[in-house]
């Protein structure tokens, strides 16, 4: 076998991501999957379980407390970001206006928003989300905020990322508790 082997090598991971998004939400395959998708380094689909109803219960009351509480700003459910390991999908965002001219612009954003909330689910295992913590961070994050199936927030900020916080930064007025 060869040294060097004669396949194409990803230059622009970002590049690669955005194309790769746009194809596959164009793909009909995926517009009738009930979970939720991401994708891997190389572009591969990674498919999830559909969430539970508490779940998006989670998801809406945070879109109502970031919107009360950080009016100057775009929050967002299940968006798409560009990370160092494909597109991976926050369950709630809140970014602020100048940074989404930044990022936004395509079907996946091309770095995280200031604020990146994973929402767990039973099916959830630890090292998927410590993962997507630090891609997120990796990304341009400033703070990820965990939801857990009872509702307490845990709130990890950049300067501290494996510590949690106790409250947040950016939203200090957030409660530390959403409804279950």
């Amino acid at each position: 076998m060869s040294k060097h082997l004669d396949l194409p090598t990803i230059q622009d991971q970002t590049a690669f991501n955005l194309d790769r998004w746009d194809e596959v939400c164009a793909d009909p395959v995926w517009a009738g999957f009930d979970g939720k998708i991401e994708t891997d380094t190389y572009g591969q689909v990674i498919m999830n379980y559909p969430a539970e109803f508490a779940h998006g219960g989670k998801q809406s009351d945070l879109v109502v407390l970031l919107r009360q509480h950080l009016p100057h700003g775009k929050v967002t459910v299940e968006c798409p970001i560009s990370t160092s390991e494909g597109v991976k999908v926050a369950d709630v965002v809140w970014v602020s206006e100048k940074r989404l001219l930044k990022i936004g612009g395509r079907k996946a954003l091309t770095a995280a928003p200031e604020i990146c909330v994973e929402v767990l689910s039973p099916s959830n295992k630890r090292g998927e989300i410590e993962g997507k913590l630090a891609l997120y961070f990796e990304a341009g994050a400033r703070e990820v905020w965990i939801c857990e199936q009872t509702g307490k927030l845990r709130f990890f900020l950049k300067k501290a990322p494996k510590t949690d916080a106790g409250a947040s930064s950016l939203c200090p007025a957030m409660p530390a508790q959403v409804e279950s």
